[in-house]
């Protein structure tokens, strides 16, 4: 009895204790990243046991003994504040606090903890968390896990992403490289390819990555050249003192089994991918040889060095950071090649092999400095450059066919040689500046350098007259290029810089709460030159023979003194400018914790001047300019349902510009054949873009989402098959107005946590569903079809992976990645003759879809050195591309394979070690 009485005393007791308390609630911020929320600090009531962490927003809540209390706010390598609080029965106190450095603490210490955060994946899940725009992020840590070795590929593990194999162009909801931005830390970097708008995102390596960001919805201070999205490399930031080194080697399966592996000709001009000219392109014609050479035993590998130092100068902190590495990779891809016009066969190569050879150099610098606690300065420079040695033949076994060619159609044989070099600097200047407490002003000014060149380009058109009892070789002679050598050359010089002043306004119960309005202006400037060169000069060998396909040089190396005739074209030139200036101004907003967003309109003049000299275009000489003015407004609003749940509404209206290739008439040929041409007559398209999106957060590391999407293009841009005699592709405004609806879901989930809570099995998926369609303009209309899809747009993506942690002391890492994409359109179908539409046409060239699997394997062997396993391309799928073809005599419709090859699975194994 006396026991039940004790425990009934004690349970009274405990009642009347629960109900003499109240809450103490509030936001830790982080003075050292200007008042940003910090996550992890430690805030405990002192003499108790009561206390905790911050949330990802830095906010926390404590139950706490109403009475005079004294509150504890701690973070390593931060001050520790004191707070004596009167906490109230049943009332909630609010005590926001700002944590800084420790007198004596050195501050790269303290940010060695924030910038280290934004390679991780719960730092960037909190920057998306607390984003206004539908942004989505991949950090350091996840492409390390994944195998990522580039940007290209780290785009791709993001929702809604995915790259055309056939082109290496990115795509972001199905539409692709003339609808999104590129930039490095905000500000544009030039293209590298003169087929392309955006950056070669593969010319990042991961040891310059901090970050890849996809912003998918507009904000006014981006530029309006953007339909899908920008994608923003955020490089890599000094993190603490260090010296790093690593090796890497393996082999690409298809590769290592060819038993004679071929280089090009022009590789022998080639050191460590950087081409050196021996000879003008006139001489080489004869003293440099035509023939292929032996390579060596196709062995990938890579070395990368890096390291890290913060130091004191003139009395002001100074931290570097500088990075290099090269690498070489191989590849062999065997397949097949056909090409159709007006539903009958152009040509047929079933024995299409394709030798490269791939080497990187990249160099990085990243300077630091702080002038004070308010202003600070950080300078970048990358260099890159990129070779890529390519050798592409079709027809060797004799069973090529080219229509109407000359001496015959059978035993037709081409053999492409070509070495692509490119280099690019990359220089930018940034500035922040904190005025005071409500007023921040930002900066950037960058210069660009891109070069990018063919600086020897060899092609031979040949038939091997009877296969099956000779090699013997008739030059082809249809033109007289078919025996040629060619150079191209493209310079690209950018400068850019933007300008921003935030104000920060309204009125807060606390010195250290974040104000809820933020007014925010500034001006864009941009101006992109470009330099384009090409030059052909080829050998008329009409009725010319030699001995087989491998020795082309005994005949050609005679040049004109064995009766050759030396043909010489005149180069091909084109000039392009773009002049973009932009002002624009945004609010943001934060209603009572709940509904918060950002409005803004932007101005910008985009003026595109073209002038050219080109031989397809009648009296070669030509010149176009474009001007357009709008104002392009944006709307992004946030509604918190709770601290874990959050409804996203955007709408916006942006523009995509025609880029200079697209303007131009010149018009490149592909090693098979293809020939890709501009058109002087394009405009550009307006974009209206509306999102809708539901974000549920259940941990710091966890997020499932969903969103749907709309997307109405006016005037859109498509590559389509040309009509006329030439079958080439061009691109045109193809209709009056093209839309997209579509869906995205997307899981970040832990699946098994050990007994110590730390997650061992964790998953990432999402999956993207759109629906697309564009009207067709009379002229593109073929077998009574006025629609069609979009090019180059899937309508079903699928990113996925699984990944295992030990969390051991020598940590242990497997993930399984894996991607799919839908079919896709190439290029639109067109009437050859549009009196005869329903037989005589090009139908649509579709892009197969295809899944890739990745795996990887990481060990840390001891402190600081890790080993590395990664199987790449493990299902090693087909490359197709398919065209509908109808029999102009049965009129049945086939669906024939007019590209394919597959690529090969990569291994390799790769050791780091950090000091």
């Amino acid at each position: 009895m006396k026991k039940i009485l004790f425990i009934a005393f004690l349970s009274l007791c405990n009642l009347a204790f629960s109900q003499s308390k109240g809450t103490v609630t509030g936001t830790v911020t982080d003075k050292e990243m200007s008042g940003e929320a910090l996550p992890f600090a430690n805030v405990f009531i002192k003499g108790t046991s009561i206390g905790g962490t911050t949330d990802m927003d830095g906010k926390y809540t404590l139950s706490v003994p109403a009475g005079n209390q004294t509150i504890v706010f701690s973070f390593v390598g931060y001050q520790t504040i004191e707070k004596q609080i009167v906490i109230k029965e049943n009332e909630t106190l609010i005590v926001n606090q700002e944590l800084g450095a420790n007198e004596g603490v050195a501050l790269d210490e303290v940010k060695i903890n924030a910038t280290v955060s934004r390679e991780k994946e719960t730092a960037l899940l909190l920057e998306q968390r607390k984003a206004t725009v539908i942004k989505e992020s991949i950090g350091a840590q996840e492409l390390s896990k994944k195998g990522v070795s580039d940007a290209a590929a780290a785009t791709t593990k993001i929702s809604g992403v995915n790259k055309s194999e056939g082109s290496g162009d990115i795509y972001i909801r199905g539409l692709g490289d003339r609808y999104l931005s590129t930039t490095m830390n905000g500000l544009p970097i030039p293209s590298d390819d003169v087929s392309n708008k955006n950056v070669n995102l593969s010319l990042f390596n991961t040891n310059v990555i901090q970050n890849v960001g996809i912003s998918k919805t507009y904000a006014t201070s981006s530029y309006a050249d953007q339909a899908s999205g920008n994608v923003d490399i955020a490089s890599k930031e000094y993190t603490k003192d260090m010296f790093s080194i690593g090796i890497s080697g393996g082999v690409n399966t298809n590769a290592i089994e060819v038993d004679n592996f071929r280089r090009t000709t022009i590789s022998d001009d080639v050191t460590f991918g950087f081409h050196q000219k021996k000879f003008a392109l006139q001489n080489q014609m004869t003293l440099q040889g035509w023939d292929t050479k032996k390579g060596e035993t196709p062995i990938n590998y890579g070395i990368s060095l890096s390291g890290a130092k913060r130091f004191n100068l003139f009395n002001k902190e100074w931290k570097i950071l500088a990075s290099a590495s090269h690498s070489k990779s191989s590849e062999y891809r065997n397949g097949l090649f056909k090409a159709y016009r007006s539903n009958v066969l152009n040509n047929s190569f079933t024995d299409v092999e394709n030798f490269i050879a791939k080497t990187n150099s990249t160099g990085y610098i990243r300077v630091d400095l702080k002038l004070n606690d308010n202003n600070k300065l950080k300078y970048n420079t990358l260099f890159v450059n990129k070779g890529e040695d390519g050798l592409y033949e079709q027809g060797r076994n004799g069973e090529g066919y080219v229509f109407d060619q000359d001496p015959q159609e059978n035993g037709a044989f081409v053999r492409d040689q070509n070495f692509k070099q490119t280099t690019m600097f990359v220089n930018q200047l940034m500035g922040e500046h904190k005025w005071n407490k409500n007023n921040e002003l930002n900066w950037a000014a960058g210069y660009n350098f891109v070069l990018a060149e063919e600086p020897n380009r060899i092609r031979n058109e040949v038939n091997i007259l009877d296969v099956n009892s000779s090699p013997l070789i008739q030059f082809a002679h249809v033109g007289d290029y078919q025996q040629r050598k060619s150079s191209q050359k493209i310079e690209d010089t950018e400068y850019n810089a933007f300008i921003e002043n935030h104000w920060s306004l309204g009125n807060v119960a606390d010195e250290y709460e974040e104000k809820p309005y933020k007014l925010n202006y500034g001006l864009n400037f941009r101006k992109k030159e470009r330099s384009f060169n090409s030059l052909f000069i080829g050998f008329r060998a009409k009725d010319f023979t030699a001995p087989s396909v491998d020795q082309i040089s005994e005949t050609l190396q005679q040049g004109t003194n064995a009766g050759l005739i030396l043909r010489e074209q005149q180069p091909d030139l084109y000039q392009g400018e773009l002049l973009v200036l932009a002002a624009y101004t945004n609010f943001d907003f934060k209603f009572d914790n709940k509904l918060s967003g950002n409005i803004g309109l932007r101005f910008e003049r985009d003026e595109i001047d073209m002038a050219w000299n080109v031989a397809n275009r009648p009296g070669r000489f030509g010149s176009t300019n474009r001007v357009y003015e709008s104002l392009y407004p944006s709307v992004n609003l946030k509604y918190e349902l709770n601290d874990r749940n959050f409804i996203r509404f955007a709408s916006s209206v942006t523009q995509t510009l025609p880029e200079f290739k697209e303007l131009s008439p010149f018009e490149y040929v592909s090693p098979t054949g293809r020939v890709i041409g501009g058109n002087e007559d394009l405009e550009k398209s307006d974009v209206y873009n509306v999102d809708l999106k539901w974000e549920f957060f259940p941990s710091r590391s966890q997020l499932v989402s969903a969103t749907a999407f709309y997307k109405q293009i006016n005037n859109p841009i498509n590559l389509t098959q040309d009509q006329g005699s030439s079958g080439y592709f061009k691109f045109f405004n193809t209709g009056e107005q093209a839309d997209i609806i579509g869906f995205e879901v997307e899981g970040k989930l832990d699946l098994l946590k050990n007994e110590d809570e730390e997650t061992v099995l964790n998953a990432t998926a999402n999956l993207t569903k759109m629906w697309f369609n564009q009207d067709l303009a009379p002229r593109y209309q073929f077998k009574g079809k006025s629609e069609s899809e979009l090019q180059g747009a899937s309508d079903f993506i699928v990113n996925g992976s699984l990944s295992y942690s030990n969390n051991k002391e020598n940590e242990f890492i497997a993930t399984l990645t894996g991607n799919y994409a839908s079919d896709k359109i190439y290029a639109l179908g067109a009437p050859e003759d549009f009196d005869n539409s329903a037989t005589l046409y090009n139908d649509e060239i579709i892009e197969k879809g295809f899944v890739t699997l990745d795996l990887v394997l990481s060990k840390q062997i001891f402190k600081g050195f890790t080993a590395k396993l990664v199987g790449k391309n493990l299902l090693d799928p087909k490359i197709e591309q398919t065209q509908l073809v109808r029999d102009l005599n049965t009129l049945i419709e086939t669906n024939e394979t007019v590209l394919s090859y597959k690529k090969g699975r990569q291994v390799s194994l790769s050791l780091n070690y950090t000091f």
